[in-house]
């Protein structure tokens, strides 16, 4: 069983910044690839950047030159630094990582962006 712990979300004004954080545990030894996803209310889950074993990362337009997402393979957790924030990006974000036979979300962490 593999459990994922999100932290990090919460209330930020627009312009701000957030770092969100998700540590892997239980019987898991080598993760392929680490992602954040985000569902606001009333839209469909999407993915905002993720990033695989070798370290080579992909983003959402919209994340792009505002979030920046990183690794620690030593403690398989996987960090989402979010900069610039705006009303748009006020949604649950969600852990998911995933490789061959499996694929493990976790329980989500609000962020919420409002002045």
């Amino acid at each position: 069983q593999v459990q994922l712990v999100e932290s990090g979300g919460g209330l930020v004004q627009p312009g701000g910044s957030l770092r969100l954080s998700c540590a892997a545990s239980g019987s898991i030894s080598s993760i392929n690839t680490m992602g954040w996803y985000r569902q606001a209310p009333g839209k469909q889950r999407e993915l905002v950047a993720a990033i695989n074993s070798g370290g080579r990362t992909n983003y959402a337009d919209s994340a792009k030159g505002r979030f920046t997402i990183s690794r620690d393979n030593a403690k398989n957790t996987v960090y989402l630094q979010m900069n610039s924030l705006k009303p748009e990006d006020t949604a649950v974000y969600y852990c998911n990582i995933w490789g061959s036979g499996y694929d493990y979300w976790g329980q989500g962490t609000q962020v919420t962006v409002s002045s």
